[in-house]
């Protein structure tokens, strides 16, 4: 038994995070509009006590190129906190997380909003920082153009600051905030959170993500690979944190993981397999272009290499982990394409119950992860596979909890309250 414990998110997305995940027979095509769906998904992660589940969001259609079937089972969902508002009275300990946007939001509103939905659910409300990379999003606010990468870190750490003031009760009519972005006066007309302040998720890994991450966030989800790709972003973002008087305990690092879990070894890869079969090239290759901030990528031979590209003023992190792993594999345009697909570059495990614990068990007490957010292929089948199967392993070996230690998520999640 360790004293040291796996933290767990699920990431809920519509049909799942296969890009063909609505082609699959088992799939919920309609998932995105359907609250009875959500909540049984909910209800299954608070059963297995995850920490928290976590909603991603866009401000527009996601991949809107990447061909209308696929787009449309993607792009097709609630506003996350109005989803999540729903969720909290669905159930009683589980977080809830949501991303919303610096780029397209005020500091005030979005402060109010989820401080709201931190009473709502008795002190289990999480924000995911994001500055939005896409210019289908900058597109529906009246923007000329997505806003230079540096710029919109730089509105971020701003935004940040407002949010905890506001959330901390530092800001009022006497002193408020007059910055270079945002000037607000008064304070929020709710009181303190019941765990201090919502939980600050950030994901963003390049240089400046990564330092606003140390400045500000309580969580941090991140994509890798491989272990030493793992470890080196956690001693990295850990060492940072001294910078800004914070101790490497002030922040849990939770990479993404993709799991695709049965049985026996060869039922798990057949179930994988039955997946990358349902993509097609047309449509992994244009998924792969709206990662790469590239549009032209069809007219590189698909079974060639990936071709030099630009720096992306987009997502840079996700860019250069999807070059450096097309290097590093010596892999084609058509295989780093239906690889992308299945789980957008995160680290996909295929394989039992045991096998996929013991990846997990390897990073987490290696010194690559604080916990994991668990991307399921597709929805509900591989989110139940993972709570029946993969789960009990976990408690076996006494990495993770069986039940609850407190009622918020700091209290799940081992953090501070603030001050």
């Amino acid at each position: 038994m360790t004293a040291r414990q796996m933290k767990l998110g699920a990431f809920l997305w519509a049909t799942g995070h296969h890009i063909a995940a609505w082609r699959h027979p088992k799939a919920h095509v309609t998932a995105g509009i359907d609250i009875d769906h959500y909540i049984q998904l909910a209800r299954t992660a608070e059963a297995a006590k995850f920490d928290m589940i976590f909603c991603e969001d866009a401000a527009g259609l996601r991949e809107a190129d990447v061909g209308i079937a696929s787009q449309t089972s993607r792009s097709i969902g609630f506003e996350p906190i109005s989803l999540l508002s729903a969720l909290a009275v669905q159930t009683s300990r589980i977080g809830l997380v949501s991303t919303a946007s610096t780029s397209y939001n005020e500091p005030y509103g979005l402060a109010r909003t989820f401080l709201s939905l931190d009473h709502l659910s008795g002190g289990r409300a999480g924000w995911n920082l994001v500055t939005s990379a896409s210019p289908i999003e900058a597109a529906n606010f009246g923007s000329t153009g997505l806003r230079p990468h540096a710029d919109r870190y730089e509105r971020a750490r701003e935004f940040a600051e407002v949010v905890a003031g506001l959330w901390h009760g530092k800001l009022d009519g006497a002193s408020g905030h007059d910055g270079q972005s945002f000037s607000v006066r008064d304070p929020l007309d709710l009181p303190r959170s019941p765990q201090g302040a919502p939980v600050l998720v950030q994901a963003g890994a390049s240089d400046v993500g990564r330092d606003l991450a140390a400045r500000t966030a309580d969580v941090v989800f991140t994509a890798a690979q491989t272990f030493e790709e793992a470890k080196a972003f956690y001693d990295d973002l850990k060492g940072r944190l001294a910078t800004y008087g914070r101790e490497p305990d002030d922040i849990k690092i939770m990479p993404g993981v993709a799991p695709v879990v049965a049985e026996t070894e060869a039922e798990a890869r057949e179930k994988y397999e039955e997946l990358q079969e349902l993509i097609p090239d047309d449509v992994g290759v244009a998924l792969l272009s709206s990662y790469l901030s590239i549009s032209d990528l069809w007219r590189y031979p698909i079974d060639g290499p990936l071709p030099e590209l630009p720096e992306s003023e987009g997502m840079k992190s996700r860019q250069a982990l999807i070059v450096e792993q097309s290097r590093r594999d010596g892999l084609s345009i058509r295989q780093l394409a239906r690889h992308f697909a299945g789980a957008r570059g995160h680290w996909r495990i295929v394989g039992t119950a045991a096998q996929v614990a013991d990846e997990l068990q390897a990073r987490f007490e290696g010194g690559a992860a604080d916990g994991f957010n668990v991307m399921p292929s597709y929805f509900p089948g591989e989110l139940d596979a993972f709570a029946t199967l993969v789960v009990p392993e976990l408690q076996r070996r006494g990495l993770f909890r069986k039940d609850y230690e407190g009622r918020t998520l700091r209290e799940h999640l081992g953090l501070k309250r603030p001050a």
